[in-house]
């Protein structure tokens, strides 16, 4: 036990239950100083974007009261993280930082570096896994290599011991007499100077209790019907906890945890005999292990974050380098704006702007157009998404739209080119999820929604709809266009194949 202060530097963990780092604070009996630094300069090529920097305000804001309600206070700091800790250091008396563990390659880079140099400040620096269900250097292939197909990930996961058992949150923090400075929140200048943030305020509660709200609502409501209705984005199908984990308001084995006791609950009200579930491999019920896969491929996604850092550019497979893609402004803003004249795709992106969420199954709808339809670079994509995401996670945000392109770990082939019309006919049958966010369209009648292009004049008159004044005509003709993305895909492996022969040569003679 020691009564000497401790920093408990907070970064995507912003919570007080189930924290390793703050749970070893409050371990070693002295006072506890919890910190958050501003240093966008230290996030490399992905500081924040615009809907993360809404959220993180808010998500502040609730960690402050929580952290206040238990007798502590939140110190804010703009600046290098390193001169902060060193300032807070000197004033507090503190001997000790502690933090959980990030893998994004900026941020992890600049974590070995702060704890290196702090250590050789004599201070004690403990650095533990808070925001994964397993240390990603614990997971590899028999011959010691990390994964890159998800189902033996999968496999060597659930063979790992069972994620261990969520902390409770300290009840009381011990608080020093003097405070170190501290910044106001509204100084981050977190917030939009022009608030387009309405949608966002309306459906969501940033925080650790906005967290559990949606976790208890899913498990009583939701988790039973989770492999029929993720799929459907007009249905409350999935758990919309994915900002929640960004942020750290809930842990990873939180919501491993709840789901294996809702599984263990319903086992007990059916008068069968309940048994925790060891791992995702014991769990009978379907939709806890479809969910838990979910959770798992997460981690998959932060696996190849730390083992192929450059992926957050780069292709993993080296040949997609090559792929002939456009830049193409004038449809690339048609596509971030929701104006493709494709519902599916246009109510996924206004979705987004809206509300700075978009349901999973539309994310690959849309994406695959960009990819496809529009031949514009994944990356181009991927940075849209960043800016506009609330959940917008660097590992997550990569691997999706590496998936989706063809050119990632266990990616879906090229060649499998999303129709956005039969997506919109087979997963919003009855256009309710487009009715919402493309309400020009809201009368045409449920076969006539998907394909507006299509209808008899007399019924889009009917409906209120002039294509090209109230609603776009398609920007591209879907079977011309996967004509032109296969075309593209061939291209790419002959100029793979010719510069493959070329560097064979012949041997010397």
């Amino acid at each position: 036990m020691s009564a000497t202060p401790a920093i408990v530097w907070f970064q995507q963990d912003l919570r007080v239950e189930d924290h390793p780092a703050l749970e070893a604070a409050v371990a070693r009996g002295g006072f506890v100083i919890p910190v958050y630094i501003q240093a966008p300069g230290e996030a490399g090529r992905w500081p924040p974007g615009g809907a993360a920097r809404w959220w993180l305000h808010q998500s502040l804001a609730r960690l402050s009261e929580l952290l206040a309600a238990r007798g502590s206070r939140l110190i804010l700091r703009q600046g290098e993280s390193l001169a902060e800790l060193r300032e807070i250091v000197a004033a507090t008396g503190a001997d000790a930082i502690l933090w959980n563990r990030r893998i994004e390659p900026a941020a992890a880079s600049r974590d070995q570096a702060i704890a290196a140099a702090l250590r050789c400040d004599g201070l004690r620096v403990g650095v533990t896994n808070g925001n994964l269900l397993w240390d990603p250097d614990s997971v590899r292939t028999s011959s010691g290599q990390p994964f890159r197909v998800f189902t033996p990930f999968y496999r060597a996961c659930l063979a790992h011991e069972q994620p261990p058992t969520p902390r409770p949150a300290p009840a009381r923090l011990a608080s020093p007499a003097n405070w170190p400075d501290s910044l106001p929140l509204a100084a981050l200048e977190l917030e939009p100077a022009i608030d387009w943030a309405a949608g966002m305020r309306a459906e969501w509660s940033p925080g650790e209790a906005g967290a559990q709200a949606l976790l208890d609502r899913f498990v009583t409501t939701a988790i039973a019907q989770y492999p029929e209705q993720r799929d459907i984005p007009a249905a409350a199908g999935t758990s919309w906890l994915s900002p929640y984990l960004h942020f750290g308001e809930i842990s990873p084995r939180q919501l491993w945890h709840a789901i294996a006791r809702a599984e263990v609950d319903a086992t007990s009200r059916r008068g069968r005999t309940a048994t925790t579930p060891s791992n995702g491999k014991n769990a009978s019920n379907a939709s806890t292990v479809a969910f838990l896969r979910q959770l798992v491929w997460r981690e998959f996604a932060q696996h190849l974050l730390h083992h192929f850092p450059e992926t957050a550019q780069q292709p993993l497979r080296p040949e997609f380098a090559g792929f002939p893609a456009e830049d193409d402004p004038k449809a690339l803003r048609a596509w971030q704006q929701g104006r493709t004249g494709y519902p599916l795709v246009d109510a996924g992106m206004r979705q987004l702007w809206s509300i700075g969420w978009m349901h999973n199954r539309v994310r690959m709808v849309v994406a695959s157009f960009l990819v496809k339809h529009l031949l514009i670079p994944w990356q181009r994509g991927a940075e849209w998404f960043w800016d506009t995401l609330v959940d917008a996670d660097l590992a997550n945000n990569t691997l999706g739209w590496q998936w989706v392109a063809g050119c990632g770990a266990d990616a879906a082939p090229y060649f499998r080119i999303f129709n956005p019309v039969t997506q919109s006919q087979r997963f919003d049958p009855a256009g309710e999820y487009i009715r919402r966010w493309v309400p020009e369209l809201a009368e045409l009648s449920d076969t006539q929604i998907h394909a507006p292009w299509q209808v008899p004049p007399e019924a889009l008159r009917a409906a209120g709809v002039v294509l090209g004044k109230t609603y776009p005509r398609p920007i591209v003709e879907h079977t011309e266009a996967r004509s032109r993305a296969l075309a593209a895909l061939a291209a790419m492996k002959h100029l793979r194949r010719k510069t493959s022969s070329r560097s064979r040569g012949k041997l010397p003679l």
